[in-house]
């Protein structure tokens, strides 16, 4: 990262107020506000989680033409990578151009949980899993900012749907919130120090995101100690004054003069102040001075010239290199789901029929603010014609294809042919070749920002080709290219396989590899594939009503919700083939340290049992220990990812992985303590090749980092005996009042009353304690004949204080 040279404080006695305000909302669309007069530049924002998208010229929104840029695989392929390094490259590929551009900040990555595969925006996004869309995330923001070009991770936070997503009020609870929808954007801002983070345009918990002192202030800056720029989405403000009083820094796009009336008007009405307009503006000076001023022609030219990085690079190769990148990233992020009978790779000395309208009109980006105008766009039948001298091509299905209630045969006039039945045809083509090749997948208005998907499941049309495609030529082979899972009742007559999400400009190019053996597939489910739309965790509480959405399932968001269900997938997160085979072996595990300092050790070797060279990644999950009995313990996802990597190997190579996890891996958030805490005990350490193909498993047992719950006299019986000191007081205190009770009745108790609160006189105390545990104690107190009196509540609250005083 560039260290600051400006003195930032004299730079600020330097602005009027006025001027303070001005530098606090956005110069048109996508540039911040300049004052020349001060040597302060306006900073070039862009759309980039898979692309520089600088606009070409205004249009509405600011969704116009844009300059050519390379098109990467979108966040849903590239998350399949689960390869640090790739996205480590694909990052300083983006800021390359994003510097050949003159583009300073790219809005970007998507950090944002799959809670639902029905949201519209999935493609933009990397996993249902916080570690893995986290750990990814950070590689490509340290990238991109190494190379001089900003980041803004979005949309801070729960941003989970599209459905009323500018209004709707996302209800989660704290535990959940910290463990999984705020988990990816922490692990970002520690170990990557993004220059900006973007807040969303949802309310969590009643409160607009840019707009939350408590997620801006008490999370972002105060517990995560964050030192960026805050920026809104683009229409995210809803009350300016609002937004700068609880962080927010940039109000993107302009409004107009709006923002900076009311940041006046507030001023003036008590609700903000100059400490805290001086502190946003600060924070914008810091952004302007951390970008290296532009040189060259920072212009858009694909063959003209500019500086990069301080280096003077030919644009045309710089396009050249990142759409070799592309390619690579493309076939290293496509998951091979089934390969029956080892169909893939193709045999090439027979004919091959390839089928389907999307192999010759790729969807290999998705659509919204994140579409970029690819520089050279290889169509998968174009990349396969140049390999394959027996091809056979039908579209079978004509774009779009949307789901229709009552499927008709497509029919398309080609030339000098008349009408024709394209699914007729196709099977037709498939009969006549070795093997069949069908492209499937989601059109671009299944899917996209702005809306939801409203069905995980093909389009009708494409289901109907494909029965008639497998009835002619059973040896076939799917192709998916789509951004969310969609489902796959139909796989079990599919001998193989393969989704190749949306795979940007190279994707045609990256498919020949892949299906010809050119390139291992290197991809593994980043998200679970279900069975069907009503088994996801989320149905029920999706997209919500009367502007609020409940997230019921608290933690248990995908393969946590399947696993611990133990319900049945279609694909297990974390699933994907090779064309070679892997084997995991000598797992070992010790631990040092102890309490909030103790960490586990894990240590297993991978080998390359196969005849190919292929990539393997390892998985490691935890599984928390099992309830003590007292019932006491939050539930726990039956198992949780904590560690991963991605080893390429040889035929019969070897690798020693190693994991260290430390308390806080093995921890949950405690909403009563607001912290994270690790309970005791013997915890399963698990190491395989997805959620659901565990091969090497051991225990690891932790002495616990749980804070004792805080005690009251409206605690429940349980929260008391789970407190051995006050178990011990309690037991006492219950027994010396049975007995007193005993005594005043005397030895005959000839009315037959039961002063012992239905106790038997055995002792059997903790028997029947345990039929009332949950009934808070001063509850008890008003039940007639209750060994809990108000005389021992008086008790009671006496030795808390006392023990209060003593620590």
């Amino acid at each position: 990262m560039r260290e600051t040279f400006v003195d930032i404080p004299a730079a600020l006695r330097d602005l009027s107020l006025e001027d303070k305000i001005a530098l606090l909302s956005g110069a048109g669309f996508w540039e911040t506000v300049a004052l020349p007069n001060h040597g302060i530049r306006p900073l070039v924002l862009s759309d980039g989680p898979h692309g520089v998208r600088r606009p070409s010229g205004e249009a509405v929104l600011g969704l116009g033409e844009s300059f050519p840029a390379t098109c990467f695989p979108a966040e849903c392929a590239t998350a399949c990578s689960w390869d640090r390094s790739l996205l480590t490259e694909l990052g300083t590929a983006v800021a390359r151009e994003a510097r050949l551009q003159g583009v300073d900040v790219l809005l970007g990555p998507g950090l944002n949980i799959k809670r639902s595969p029905l949201c519209g925006r999935n493609f933009e996004y990397f996993s249902e899993d916080p570690l893995l869309a986290g750990e990814l995330g950070a590689a490509w923001t340290r990238a991109v900012q190494a190379a001089g070009v900003g980041t803004s991770p979005k949309h801070f936070a729960a941003n989970n749907q599209e459905a009323d997503r500018m209004r709707v009020d996302a209800v989660v609870d704290q535990r959940t919130l910290h463990e999984i929808y705020l988990r990816a954007f922490e692990i970002v801002v520690r170990t990557a120090e993004p220059w900006t983070i973007m807040a969303a345009y949802n309310k969590i918990n009643g409160l607009h995101a840019a707009e939350s002192p408590w997620l801006l202030g008490v999370v972002l800056r105060g517990t995560w100690g964050y030192e960026g720029a805050v920026m809104s989405d683009w229409g995210a403000v809803t009350n300016r004054a609002a937004a700068l009083a609880a962080g927010l820094d940039l109000e993107m796009p302009s409004s107009g003069g709006l923002g900076a009336r009311e940041i006046t008007a507030g001023l003036d009405a008590g609700m903000v102040t100059e400490e805290q307009i001086d502190a946003a503006a600060a924070r914008i000076l810091r952004l302007v001075d951390r970008v290296p001023p532009r040189s060259g022609s920072g212009t858009a030219d694909t063959a003209g010239t500019a500086d990069t990085a301080g280096t003077a690079d030919s644009g045309a190769a710089v396009y050249a290199a990142s759409h070799d990148l592309a390619r690579r990233a493309a076939a290293a992020s496509m998951v091979l789901l089934k390969n029956e009978g080892s169909i893939l790779p193709l045999q090439t000395d027979g004919a091959v029929a390839v089928i389907g309208e999307l192999a010759r009109t790729p969807r290999y980006q998705g659509s919204g603010s994140s579409k970029v105008n690819p520089v050279r766009l290889v169509s998968p039948l174009d990349a396969l014609q140049q390999e394959l001298p027996e091809l056979l091509f039908e579209p079978g299905y004509a774009l779009p294809a949307s789901p229709a209630p009552e499927p008709e045969a497509t029919l398309l006039s080609q030339p000098g042919a008349g009408p024709v039945d394209l699914i007729e045809t196709a099977a037709a083509a498939a009969a006549a070749a070795v093997t069949a090749v069908v492209f499937l997948g989601l059109p671009d208005e299944a899917e996209s920002e702005g809306y939801d998907r409203t069905t995980l499941d093909l389009p009708d049309e494409q289901l109907e080709l494909l029965t008639a495609v497998l009835q002619a030529n059973p040896r076939t082979v799917v192709v998916l290219s789509n951004g969310g899972v969609v489902t796959t009742a139909w796989a079990d007559r599919v001998p193989a396989l393969l989704e190749a999400w949306l795979p940007g400009e190279a994707g045609g190019s990256a498919l020949a590899d892949v299906l010809l053996g050119r390139a291992d597939p290197g991809g593994r489910l980043a998200e679970t594939i279900p069975v069907r739309l009503e088994d996801t965790a989320a149905y029920g509480n999706y997209p919500g009503e009367n502007g609020t959405v409940r997230y019921g399932e608290g933690v248990l968001v995908g393969y946590r919700w399947y696993d611990t269900r133990r319900l049945e997938v279609a694909f297990p997160f974390g699933h994907g083939l090779s064309y070679t085979s892997f084997g995991y072996t000598d797992l070992d595990i010790r631990s040092t340290g102890a309490g909030a300092d103790q960490e586990v050790h894990v240590e297993l070797t991978v080998t390359n049992t196969g005849r190919r060279a292929g990539s393997d990644v390892v998985q490691l999950y935890v599984g928390a220990p099992d309830d003590d009995g007292a019932q006491l313990r939050p539930l726990r996802p039956l198992r949780e990812l904590r560690g991963f990597e991605k080893v390429h190997l040889g035929p019969g190579e070897s690798r020693r992985l190693r994991f260290s996890l430390d308390a806080r891996a093995l921890s949950r958030f405690d909403p009563e303590s607001m912290s994270w805490v690790a309970d005791a005990g013997e915890y399963r350490i698990e190491v395989g090749a997805s959620s659901r193909d565990l091969r090497l498993a051991a225990v690891a047992a932790l002495d616990g980092t749980v804070p004792e719950p805080s005690l009251s006299t409206a605690s429940s019986i349980q929260e008391w005996l789970a407190n051995p000191a006050a178990a011990a007081e309690l037991v006492s205190a219950l027994t010396a009042a049975a007995m007193a009770g005993m005594d005043a009745a005397g030895q005959d108790n000839m009315a037959g009353q039961d002063n012992t609160g239905g106790m038997d006189n055995t002792g059997s105390l903790a028997a029947s304690l345990a039929l009332v545990g949950n009934m808070p104690l001063n509850r008890m107190a008003r039940f007639p004949g209750s060994p809990v009196t108000p005389d021992l509540l008086k008790q009671l609250e006496g030795w808390l204080q006392g023990t209060r005083g003593a620590q």
